[in-house]
């Protein structure tokens, strides 16, 4: 069984921690996202992952050698031009030759969604399509789905205010689609999977929302990038993994609190480290204090970093005080 996975965006919300290594590449806890949702679909079925890319495929080159992650086969989708989510998905199911029901996921979400069970779902409901549906506190933000009882799809509403609607769900990004579906995408036209396929299958009574409590969050931007990190390593979702990579070099008398200390990472006396994570490369020199950050550059001495993303090729100046900033600054 196959799977397209969206990994075509430019992670402009993630800049500068995107400027040299696509977002789904960006690790959780020591490991990309990326093979955390291959391994994911894998448990569900999945034989064959296609990467749909909107960029050269080199940077996945590290996660999958020979093309191949454990039995399941990598391919890759390279958009000669931007095509939306709908676009990228029919383009990427015509290339590999899909011909019967497969998985569409988007690389930047995780979740601990049972994905055999969304496609079991979809089996039993009889429809083109079925979307992962989650709900969440406060709905404002997002396109809000309405669902019958019988499963079907009654409407989009795009960040609904009080008393639009009753729901709290949200579409999940993990979808399972019929060929068919791909008859409604033009080839090689942007088309939006949300905006357009969606409202078309929905119009015709074919598109069915399944609704699970999995964890799931989108990484899309760093506070949430920062809490998935931390939501590992506390426990919230599965076991708790090692927070510090082996090959790390942390000085005894530094502090760290709650945070991930990832390969090659040096970390100086009297550092103070909570709630950040420190990505591969990163050295904090001596007496810095970082907190609430991702840091993937250099953080001065006695230099103070508060809610900031650094990136790899920035260096916090000796004894300066940064909160709430991109280093360095891309608007």
């Amino acid at each position: 069984m196959f799977a397209v996975v969206l990994v075509g965006g430019f992670g402009t919300r993630l800049r500068p921690l995107t400027n040299d290594i696509p977002k789904p590449m960006l690790p959780v806890v020591h490991r990309p996202m990326i093979v955390d949702l291959v391994e994911r679909l894998a448990v569900a079925g999945i034989t064959d992952v296609v990467l749909a890319l909107g960029f050269r495929p080199e940077p996945f080159a590290s996660a999958f050698v020979n093309q191949r992650h454990g039995d399941v086969r990598i391919h890759y989708a390279v958009e000669p031009e931007p095509l939306d989510t709908g676009g990228a998905i029919a383009f990427a199911a015509r290339l590999a030759g899909i011909d019967d029901t497969f998985v569409v996921a988007n690389g930047d979400v995780i979740t601990d969604l049972d994905v055999s069970f969304l496609i079991n779902e979809h089996h039993r409901l009889g429809t083109t399509a079925t979307i992962h549906l989650t709900p969440v506190d406060d709905p404002s933000a997002f396109g809000v789905v309405e669902i019958g009882a019988a499963g079907v799809v009654h409407r989009f509403i795009e960040k609904p205010q009080p008393g639009d609607t009753d729901s709290n769900l949200i579409n999940g990004g993990t979808y399972v689609f019929e060929p068919s579906a791909l008859d409604l995408i033009k080839p090689d036209v942007p088309i939006s999977v949300e905006r357009d396929t969606f409202q078309t299958l929905v119009r015709q009574g074919r598109l069915a929302g399944v609704s699970t409590t999995d964890y799931w969050i989108d990484t899309g931007r760093p506070e949430q990038f920062l809490q998935a990190n931390l939501d590992l390593i506390r426990g919230v979702r599965g076991p708790k993994p090692v927070a510090t990579d082996p090959t790390a070099v942390v000085s005894a008398d530094a502090i760290v609190i709650e945070s991930v200390i990832s390969a090659g990472v040096v970390v100086g006396p009297g550092a103070s480290i909570a709630d950040s994570v420190l990505l591969p490369g990163a050295c904090i020199d001596a007496d810095a204090d970082v907190r609430g950050s991702i840091v993937a550059g250099r953080v001065g001495a006695g230099a103070t970093v508060e809610a900031c993303v650094v990136g790899s090729d920035f260096s916090v100046v000796a004894g300066s005080v940064h909160v709430g900033q991109r280093l360095p600054n891309h608007g």
